[in-house]
């Protein structure tokens, strides 16, 4: 090779290797610069009017607004988040519409398929579940509604990818809710749960918790779901068990509640879609008694209706929704509602 040659091979090896460094400067560049720090603001509300046809109904009718949520969410890198909510609702100690901090969350996704979630964060107990029943604002899911834990609380979760079909996460938290502060016992809960996706469509899940004691008995809280979702309709189905407590904040030795939901929902349209759902509540008889500590409220829920969403952000539903008690002294529930959700 003579030297014409081998300067003209360095020139060419020179020219490849600046095309390469500079290919690799912007394309750092462009990722740096991909991501700004931004924010938004979110808010949703739930109203509903009502009928009561129960047989001594003394209020047969009213306007409500449930609940309204509004907060701000930043994300401060593609890997760094917060957020903030408000829950404003009823309280029997305040106004009719009073104010808690419902969410103050920082959400880290420390590697792949892994995420730290601490602060007052949303919980994962039954968030499955109620997504997949998909009509929180005309009613709660079975768990929220009849105190088997709260839907959000203070302290730190992580949640992991293990496989393409399954995730895991651990949590540790008060376990007071968060319209509440620690009790004075001090004492956290930890649980965690499994979801196995094994099919497109299918989604099962495992979750258990329990509070950290060693002196009594611990509130525990168990919940089997399993929920079906095709392209025009969805069936879910769950198993839940309290023991130890009339509720997952109010320690009870021998007290158990045990609770089965069914819901489907067939969509005729991209707008329109009707919906059923039956829960069943139970409770221990405890030893001396002749009923079930928890008579007052054990009973079976029936709710079904359509709704309408015009446009997205926006949701009205016409339904029926009663409730027939166990004890046979108490009379039944029967109501009509229109419902309407509206969020940013």
């Amino acid at each position: 090779m003579n030297v014409t040659q081998s300067r003209f091979k360095m020139k060419k090896q020179l020219l490849f290797l600046s095309a390469l460094f500079l290919t690799i400067s912007l394309f750092s560049q462009n990722t740096t610069e991909e991501f700004k720090p931004s924010g938004d603001v979110h808010f949703k509300v739930f109203w509903n009017y009502h009928y009561d046809f129960s047989q001594n109904a003394t209020k047969t009718s009213a306007f409500q607004l449930d609940r309204s949520y509004f907060g701000y969410k930043y994300a401060f890198s593609k890997d760094i988040s917060a957020k903030i909510t408000f829950d404003v609702g009823s309280n029997t100690g305040g106004s009719a519409y009073t104010a808690y901090l419902k969410a103050a969350q920082l959400d880290w996704k420390v590697a792949s398929g892994v995420k730290l979630s601490m602060g007052l964060i949303g919980m994962r107990q039954f968030n499955d579940q109620e997504d997949f029943w998909g009509y929180r604002y005309l009613f709660k899911s079975f768990q929220d509604e009849n105190g088997y834990g709260s839907s959000a609380d203070l302290g730190v979760n992580a949640e992991f990818a293990v496989t393409k079909n399954l995730k895991a996460n651990f949590v540790v938290f008060n376990g007071e809710g968060y319209k509440n502060i620690q009790d004075v016992n001090g004492n956290q809960k930890f649980g965690g749960s499994l979801i196995f996706t094994p099919i497109e469509g299918l989604t099962t899940k495992v979750y258990m918790d329990s509070e950290a004691v060693t002196d009594s008995k611990a509130v525990t809280s168990l919940s089997l779901f399993a929920g079906y979702d095709a392209s025009d309709w969805r069936l879910g189905a769950e198993y839940n068990k309290l023991n130890d407590g009339k509720k997952y904040s109010s320690p009870a030795v021998d007290h158990e509640l045990d609770g089965l939901s069914f819901y489907a929902t067939y969509v005729i349209n991209k707008k329109v879609e009707i919906f059923g759902r039956y829960d069943q509540l139970s409770s221990n008889t405890l030893t001396g008694d002749l009923a079930a500590w928890n008579s007052d409220k054990d009973g079976s829920q029936i709710i079904t209706g359509i709704q309408y969403a015009p446009v997205k952000g926006l949701k009205f539903s016409l339904n029926y929704q009663g409730f027939s008690f166990d004890n046979s002294t108490l009379d039944d529930k029967s109501l009509v509602f229109l419902n309407a959700e509206f969020k940013l």
